[in-house]
């Protein structure tokens, strides 16, 4: 543990982003696979999903939750499961 005031205050935050952090991931992750289970039921309902994906992937990339390159593969990869 941390002895210094300025120290302990930074530990604060930094678990405290931690958990918004983690949020963030998990939000990502469910929208995800809310897409790929439309895409098996209804392709049309997963195309309209598929701009929101994109915004919440460059929005994840943009403040560094995710890599910018898995962003950008991520991307890639489901609209090519939306094509196919």
């Amino acid at each position: 543990m941390p002895n210094i005031k300025a120290a302990k205050k930074d530990l604060k935050q930094s678990r405290a982003r931690a958990a918004v952090n983690l949020t963030k991931k998990k939000e990502l992750k469910e929208t995800i696979k809310a897409f790929k289970k439309a895409l098996d039921s209804d392709k049309a309902k997963a195309g309209e999903m598929i701009s929101d994906i994109f915004s919440k992937l460059d929005k994840a990339a943009k403040n560094n939750l995710i890599a910018r390159n898995k962003a950008a593969r991520l991307k890639s990869r489901l609209s090519k499961k939306l094509v196919t």
